[in-house]
């Protein structure tokens, strides 16, 4: 045959066949085994390379909680362990505890269990996943507060000891009081959302930190009247002065700050409340006092039914008590003028309302927001003293 040797046609046919089969099945088996044999390597290197990413990020946790420990604030498990394999890397703590000793007086905060995930591709990048209920109680008490939620979560991103990104996230919050004598609800809110993340420098030289705030639908009425209603509150701020993300306390972030003539600068802030908003930008400083000092510019809708909640009535009262000369008989004076004419304490307090309203409209720029009339006033900080306008509405207690 055309193409075959001299010796080879000397063999008999069925020898002569027999070759060129054996080299079709060696191909066939080399097309089958092939793509097997990369299943198998790529296989091997997937269990590989998630057991070194386990690896990272079990030090990663540890960096973590010992940077914690370092800033007073100890954390234990009941029991732990780290799975996730193959698409994932997951450490989970049961009967999470944490002692937060950089406070006096020192308390203990338990949780059911929290789970920490981290994709093989990012093993330093961690979201927490907590179950509650969580408890809050002073070292050898009983529980004072508890808190409870449909979803926590929390997220940390970066290599310890170094943060460049912190998050979290609760869906349907509720803390309350608990005990015999102290039973309640404290605060509620549909949603809640906390980020902070660094914009410049670096969390080990002179970082500049962003930090955004969200409430939806929260409610606090033993806190302040104003919280007494639903509210929903947008928050951004940008920090500058710290000299670096090392663990220490707040108060001592705050004099750096104050040192390095840094700022709050409140790049958007809005508050609202049924038909009232409130929208608002400014820069805040820090005077050796440790008290807050600036101005905030806000423009105000519906300014009749926010003054009612900024205290008029112990504005009132604070009067009464002066023409009096006895400290405390405010309210007796208010009660008294109402049994004399009845409604004319209440028709005091409206009236004084009234006219505060208008007189705060007078002083502020005319505007509007989504629509609607606004009136623009400034937010004055002064030694730590709030004001509205003229209308001295509220202190901040100093920040170190």
């Amino acid at each position: 045959m055309p193409g075959e040797s001299p010796l080879s046609m000397m063999r008999p046919p069925a020898q002569r066949a027999r070759k060129p089969m054996a080299r079709h099945a060696r191909r066939r088996r080399r097309r089958i085994l092939a793509p097997a044999a990369i299943v198998v390597g790529l296989a091997i290197a997937w269990v590989w390379l998630w057991y070194d990413a386990a690896a990272v990020a079990d030090r990663a946790l540890a960096g973590w909680m010992e940077r914690e420990a370092a800033a007073g604030r100890v954390y234990s498990c009941g029991a732990q362990s780290i799975g996730g394999f193959p698409f994932g890397i997951a450490a989970r703590c049961t009967d999470a505890t944490a002692d937060i000793k950089n406070i006096a007086p020192p308390y203990a905060v338990r949780a059911k269990s929290v789970v920490f995930a981290a994709n093989v591709y990012q093993p330093t990048r961690f979201t927490g996943d907590i179950v509650g209920p969580l408890t809050l109680a002073e070292f050898g008490q009983a529980p004072s507060l508890a808190a409870g939620w449909r979803r926590a979560r929390l997220s940390v991103r970066g290599v310890p000891p170094d943060p460049d990104a912190v998050s979290a996230e609760l869906d349907e919050l509720h803390v309350e009081r608990v005990g015999i004598d102290h039973g309640g609800t404290l605060f509620n809110a549909k949603h809640v959302d906390l980020h902070g993340r660094v914009i410049a420098g670096s969390p080990r030289n002179h970082p500049v930190i962003e930090a955004t705030f969200h409430l939806a639908a929260a409610t606090a009425p033993t806190l302040h009247p104003v919280l007494a209603a639903p509210i929903d509150v947008e928050f951004d701020a940008v920090l500058r002065g710290f000299k670096d993300l090392a663990p220490k306390p707040w108060a001592e972030r705050f004099r750096e700050m104050q040192a390095a003539g840094g700022d709050i600068e409140i790049k958007a802030l809005r508050f609202a409340q049924g038909k009232a908003i409130v929208i608002g930008a400014g820069k805040l400083s820090v005077n050796e006092h440790g008290k807050l000092d600036g101005v905030v510019r806000i423009a105000i809708v519906g300014l009749e039914d926010i003054v009612p909640l900024l205290g008029i009535d112990r504005l009132i009262e604070q009067g009464i008590d002066q023409l009096s000369g006895t400290p405390g008989s405010a309210a007796q004076g208010i009660d008294a003028l109402d049994r004399l004419i009845p409604g004319l304490g209440g028709a005091l307090r409206e009236s004084a309302n009234a006219s505060l309203v208008e007189n705060l409209k007078k002083m502020g720029e005319p505007s509007t927001i989504d629509n609607q009339p606004a009136t623009i006033l400034p937010l004055r900080f002064a030694d730590g003293s709030i004001y509205l306008g003229m209308l001295r509405v509220g202190e901040v207690p100093p920040l170190f």
